[in-house]
Formats: C-alpha cells, sequence, structure tokens
C-alpha cells in the first residue's frame, strides 16, 4: 500500500478527503505529515495521523491571536519525528465555530473547527429558555455549520402531548432546524441523531447539565466522557467535560464534544441572527422604511405582525437583544460601525427630546 494510500486509510474516518489533501500537498513537499487535532491542552495538541495519535507543540502556529490558534477540529501538518513533535501550521478552516471572550478586548474564541453539524443539546430537566436557544443557533449559523436542537432527556417528560409542545415551542424558534427529542439512558430518538452525525464531524454544544456527556457516550457506544448528576434545583452540572474532544463514531462521522457554556457571546453574528430569525427579516422588507428599527416608526410592518399575532413580542424582543449585543461587538473592532451607532443614538435622542418638548406643549 503506497504512503498516499496508508493516509488516506488511516485519517478517512476522521474526515479526511481529496480537496484535504490538495491543500496539504505543499506540506507534505516540506516532508511534514497531516493529522486532525483531537484534543488540545495548555499549548500543546493531540493528533491523530496515518501512524497513530502523537503528541505536538502548538508554538510556531501564531500563538497570540485567538482566532488562529490550533483547536480542536483542525486539520495540521506536524514533523514526522523528534522529540519534540511540533504542529507547524493549519490548513485553512471549512467553518469555525466562535464565540466572544469575556475579555474588554473584544476578541473571538474559536471553540472547534471544520464542523458539519452544530448539535445545541438542551436539557428538558429545567424549563425551556428559549432565547438561549435562538442565541446558540446564532452562532452556529454564523459558523457556516449546519445546526440541529437536541432536546435531552426526554424521559422526564411522561406526557407525549406535553413533549410535543415543548418541541414545538423550539421549532418555531428555529426555523429551518431539526428539532428532536432523545433520551440516552433509554435509547429512545438515538436513531435519528446517528444517522444525521454519521457523516461529517458534529460539535455537541450546550450549558453544563445539558446531557452532553451522556450523550456523546451514547453516540460513541462507550463510556468516554465522565457523566455528573446535575443539580434538582436548577438543572445545572458541573464542567464534566473540560476539554474539547474529537472522538471517531461507530457509525461513520465524527463528534467533538465540549464543555457545557456558562457564557454564550455573540461574535460578527449578524448574518447568524438573521437566519434565526428569517421571519422578522422578511416582514422587515414591508417596513416603511428600510433603516426601520421596529419601535415606533410609522408603517412599521414587524410591530403590525406583533399587534394581530403573527409575530409572537418574545422573538421580537430577543432579536432586538441579540442584533444590538452583536453591534455592540462589532463597533469595539470596526471605526465605521461605531460611526453609524454614534449617528443613530445622537437620532434617537433628538427624536426622544423632540417627543418630550411635544408633551411639555400640550401639558402646558
Amino acid at each position: 500500500m503506497s504512503s498516499t494510500s496508508a493516509v488516506f486509510s488511516a485519517l478517512a474516518p476522521y474526515g479526511w478527503d481529496e480537496d484535504w489533501a490538495a491543500a496539504f500537498a505543499p506540506y507534505a513537499a516540506d516532508g511534514l505529515v497531516p493529522g486532525r487535532v483531537v484534543r488540545v491542552d495548555r499549548g500543546q495538541c493531540d493528533v491523530v495521523t496515518a501512524a497513530g495519535t502523537v503528541r505536538a507543540d502548538t508554538e510556531y502556529v501564531v500563538p497570540r491571536d485567538p482566532m488562529k490558534v490550533v483547536c480542536t477540529g483542525d486539520w495540521v501538518a506536524v514533523d514526522p519525528d523528534g522529540d519534540p513533535r511540533y504542529a507547524r501550521a493549519y490548513l485553512p478552516r471549512r467553518t469555525a465555530f466562535v464565540r466572544s471572550t469575556s475579555s474588554k478586548r473584544s476578541e473571538g474564541q474559536i471553540l472547534a473547527a471544520n464542523v458539519d453539524h452544530a448539535v445545541v443539546a438542551v436539557s428538558l430537566a429545567v424549563e425551556l429558555d428559549l432565547g438561549r436557544v435562538e442565541r446558540f443557533l446564532a452562532l452556529a449559523w454564523e459558523s457556516g455549520a449546519q445546526p440541529v436542537v437536541v432536546l435531552t432527556k426526554a424521559d422526564l417528560v411522561a406526557d407525549p402531548v406535553t413533549l410535543a409542545h415543548l418541541v414545538r415551542d423550539v421549532e418555531t424558534s428555529a426555523p429551518g432546524v431539526p428539532v428532536l427529542s432523545v433520551s440516552a439512558l433509554h435509547g429512545d430518538g438515538l436513531d435519528v441523531l446517528v444517522a444525521l452525525v454519521g457523516s461529517g464531524t458534529s460539535v455537541l454544544l450546550g450549558q453544563s447539565g445539558a446531557g452532553k456527556s451522556t450523550l456523546a457516550n451514547a453516540l460513541v457506544g462507550a463510556d468516554v466522557m465522565d457523566v455528573q448528576a446535575a443539580r434538582d434545583v436548577d438543572g445545572k452540572g458541573r464542567h464534566t467535560t473540560t476539554t474539547r474532544n474529537l472522538l471517531a463514531l461507530p457509525t461513520g462521522g465524527v463528534l467533538i464534544d465540549t464543555p457545557g457554556l456558562r457564557g454564550v457571546g455573540l461574535y460578527d453574528a449578524e448574518g447568524g441572527v438573521g437566519q434565526v430569525f428569517a421571519e422578522i427579516q422578511e416582514l422587515a422588507e414591508g417596513c416603511r422604511f428600510h433603516d426601520c428599527a421596529h419601535e415606533s416608526e410609522p408603517g412599521c410592518a414587524v410591530r403590525a405582525a406583533v399587534a394581530d399575532g403573527r409575530l409572537p413580542e418574545r422573538r421580537l424582543d430577543s432579536y432586538r437583544k441579540l442584533m444590538r449585543e452583536n453591534q455592540w461587538i462589532a463597533a469595539k473592532t470596526d471605526a465605521r460601525v461605531r460611526a453609524e451607532l454614534r449617528r443613530d443614538w445622537k437620532r434617537k435622542g433628538a427624536e426622544g427630546r423632540a417627543a418630550m418638548e411635544a408633551k411639555r406643549g400640550r401639558w402646558s
């Protein structure tokens, strides 16, 4: 078997294909070998190669830029041997799941790369937070991956009618997104999810306590991830997963399990927000003003849809919140956006003052 055939045979289960091979060709000419990052930890990464899994240092891959560090899911060019071995570069990413960091520098943090499906796990053990679901979906759409919402712990909802209502509520908040209810404990609904993630790369996302590790174990068919019980009071669990791990699935495809995310900040996700709220953007085409904020402007088709019950007010409130947050993040790094926001704030301030003056005139 040629070396090229050996690489394909060993790495195809992890997503290696002809396009990745073509992108890697210049590195192959330099004597480097391809591999996929299955775990990153403190400046080093575990890389699965044709010869097995190796440990490599990542210091050569622009470590000071959080968007350019090696992350789980990357395809990298690594030294063929040596102690230590180094990841010299990563191949251009097809997709990237990015959130904003908690720092005040408005940086992005890349959570996973080269993902085809973003599986958003939502626990049915606690009350549904549709706003948080919409936030996850905005980031998922923006990444370039196809999102799917998985309602976990469905065995805790005894009434099938209630379960159907919960699924329908999420479907209303997730247009164009499959919504599945599963019980990893009993295996209910897993066959549909297995078929969906059976090709390509999937990333598993959600809060701590959402049942991600249990779901990962069920998909892998083995107890590869530690599991701890969630608190009864709020359904939250401790971070049993502390790093992002890439796991090969026995039925095909690979899964990246991630730690529970306490904060899910948007990062340059205007397009993703637009896809989550597609019906609002469609309604907005009927507004009198092209820059309508859907607040108090005359001729607002979106507010009219809220008034006649076609659009839930909660959806509009969530849309406004996510758009404001995304604009704020963009304004911190883009001078043009900052200037536009300043003009908008001044305009709204002037309108508010004019309205107050008009009221004073009526009162006097």
